[in-house]
């Protein structure tokens, strides 16, 4: 992993919020999604930070990055390689210095919007944790059926019924990375699900979700719903050894 360098700070306070954003060969996108997050939160919550964190890419998603955020309040990371997105979270958390922290993916389907309406319903509902669902994003018929399988799952092996289909809020405290094994994309399944077991104060609100700025996706689809369930098991195994 690259050292830190590349840091931008305007102010000495302790932000509000950290976001953390992660990318891999994202350079056409980066720049307006960033643009717009920068526009977003001075509007609305300027005393957040920004945590940028390239998971090793092999375009230009670093140096547009920098360029976006020169002159904000941003710190910006560089994996060697590509490790993964919870790798990628993992990272950002360990930079981030407010007591709450979200993250955004780099292709512009979520709106900066969500974070105020994820800082909206931890405050009111006083929460340590806020999952989201999207409101208007159609996967067919086929992916509703197998998600619904892989809460099943959950339900059957950890005993916790999980709805969180996008981005999460936290309490910074709470996301120990050396306490969190996967790099992959089920980081995102296995903490909501520590959470959970562990009864901390959950809120679940709707987002909204729209097309990618540019590109194509560069998830498995059905291959990656496939291996969340073996990673389902593979936590049980874990939660059994005391792991």
């Amino acid at each position: 992993m690259s050292p830190g360098p590349f840091v931008y700070d305007r102010a000495v306070t302790t932000p509000s919020v950290s976001i953390i954003l992660f990318a891999f060969n994202e350079a056409e996108n980066i720049g307006p999604v960033l643009g717009e997050l920068r526009g977003w939160l001075d509007a609305h919550e300027p005393s957040a930070e920004i945590v940028f964190i390239d998971d090793g890419s092999r375009d230009g998603t670093l140096a547009a990055a920098e360029a976006a955020l020169s002159g904000t309040r941003a710190k910006l990371m560089r994996h060697e390689t590509n490790r993964g997105i919870g790798a990628a979270i993992k990272t950002g958390v360990t930079l981030c210095e407010a007591p709450w922290v979200t993250f955004l993916p780099a292709d512009g389907q979520i709106e900066p919007a969500a974070v105020a309406t994820l800082l909206s319903a931890a405050r009111t509902e006083r929460a340590d944790i806020v999952f989201s669902s999207y409101a208007d994003r159609d996967d067919g018929a086929h992916r509703k059926v197998l998600s619904f399988g892989v809460r099943a799952i959950t339900f059957a092996m950890h005993g916790v019924w999980m709805v969180c289909e996008g981005p999460y809020l936290f309490r910074r405290e709470l996301f120990i990375p050396e306490q969190l094994p996967p790099d992959t994309f089920f980081l995102n399944f296995e903490f909501p699900i520590r959470m959970l077991i562990a009864k901390k104060k959950v809120a679940h609100v709707v987002i909204h979700c729209r097309k990618r700025f540019a590109g194509s996706s560069k998830s498995t689809g059905l291959s990656r719903i496939a291996g969340v369930a073996r990673d389902l098991v593979d936590l049980r195994v874990r939660r059994f050894l005391g792991r």
